[in-house]
């Protein structure tokens, strides 16, 4: 239960030796502050790293034809390499096990208009698998079905950008949105957490932007996530794999780096974790060394705290005070200091942090900061080793007899 005057008396023992309550307590806020703005500024830094992806799948891999720059199998250098349906057919039926989602796309850039209200827009024609690669949030309506391909119904799915810019005051779903004088009505509208860039896009079925532009099967690229149960060393090799085989089957040497171009964004995934968990070994190694440092303060603060007492405990055991009232006294005002002086350490460190934070950016360091669970588990530990450092002096000056204690100089 709370004993009122045991925690006077510690207060008492506090604002007497004022000094090294300060001391001890400078040690612990400042190995916790330490703590803070490292973990912070590695926070900041793999933020950074995920700024760059979006929300984008990671485990993305996109196809890009182009042009041959080497003659093979008698054909000459300079030829154009078209992707068509059967191409993303194909890698459906050659590595299926090894594609999670996978699309088509083809771009155009159009004039698009509703009421008088106009403006140029991007538009990806895409299978309705688009959606859970560029991670689009359907906010209203729906997205792009099976059923528009089959059908290539003319359709259109806009960003929350357009629909502000062209349905200022009306609800788009179900209105019809002229896309270079061709109407097509609007069935969903969505959002990306990549802001405008992204939100001014209109995505039609793939199927429909073929009949409309050239009546033909060609596409401008294709984009697939890889199976995400694929470390990284088997994504890269599905990814090499996947480009030897394109380029087999459209007659392209080996060591033409242009004819065919893979984006694997598997290999700088790897990279980039491969660099974080090296800069997370070296915060912790740091962070580690800074708590050990704290602790070590600790414990010979509470050595020099409990030998600086031993006459004040040979008069409390002397008019009757029990081992474990001696042994409380110490180790509570040992774990008020330590909590204060560790919380007031974090609050400075995540003052710092939000002060200087967004001027760090230029240092790719975004959005510095740190999960207060970690920091209050180091406090934790620095509380449980201040405890444990003064109890071992204490308990054993708590059994000297109290004529040995008055003695002691």
């Amino acid at each position: 239960m709370f004993d009122i005057d045991l925690w006077r008396e510690i207060f008492q023992s506090i604002n007497k030796n004022r000094t090294r309550s300060i001391l001890s307590g400078f040690t612990i806020a400042f190995a916790i502050l330490l703590f803070t703005i490292l973990f912070g500024i590695a926070n900041g830094l793999e933020n950074t790293f995920i700024e760059l992806f979006g929300t984008d799948a990671k485990n993305s891999i996109v196809i890009f034809p182009g042009r041959t720059t080497k003659a093979h199998k008698g054909l000459q250098s300079g030829r154009r390499i078209r992707f068509k349906n059967e191409d993303y057919n194909y890698i459906l039926e050659e590595f299926g096990d090894n594609v999670e989602y996978i699309t088509s796309k083809v771009n155009r850039n159009v004039e698009a208009s509703f009421k008088g209200e106009k403006n140029s827009y991007q538009v990806r024609a895409v299978h309705p698998e688009h959606m859970y690669i560029e991670n689009n949030v359907v906010e209203k309506g729906r997205y792009i079905n099976n059923r528009d391909l089959q059908n290539r119904t003319k359709v259109a799915v806009i960003g929350n950008a357009i629909k502000e810019d062209l349905f200022i005051r009306e609800e788009a779903v179900g209105k019809y949105i002229n896309l270079n004088g061709i109407p097509y009505k609007v069935v969903g509208v969505f959002s990306d957490d990549e802001g405008d860039n992204e939100e001014n896009v209109i995505y039609t079925p793939i199927t429909t932007a073929q009949r409309v532009y050239g009546n033909n099967d060609y596409v401008d690229f294709i984009h697939l996530t890889y199976n995400p149960k694929l470390n990284y060393d088997q994504a890269i090799a599905f990814g090499n794999s996947l480009t030897r085989k394109l380029k087999n089957k459209f007659d392209v040497a080996n060591d033409d780096q242009r004819a065919i171009r893979v984006r694997n964004f598997a290999e700088g995934t790897r990279n980039v974790s491969q660099m974080m968990f090296v800069l997370n070994l070296i915060v912790l190694f740091v962070g580690s060394g800074t708590l050990i440092a704290g602790i070590m303060g600790i414990s010979n603060i509470m050595v020099f705290i409990v030998k600086e007492r031993t006459k004040e405990i040979g008069v409390r055991k002397a008019l009757g005070a029990s081992p474990r009232s001696i042994v409380s006294i110490i180790l509570l005002e040992s774990i008020l200091i330590t909590s204060l002086a560790g919380y007031v350490g974090l609050l400075i460190g995540a003052t710092v942090l939000k002060i200087f934070g967004p001027g760090l950016k230029d240092y790719f360091i975004t959005n510095p900061g740190v999960n207060s669970g970690v920091v209050i588990g180091a406090t934790i530990i620095l509380i449980i080793s201040g405890a444990l450092a003064g109890y071992l002096p204490a308990n054993k000056a708590s059994k000297i007899k109290p004529i040995v204690a008055l003695r002691d100089e």
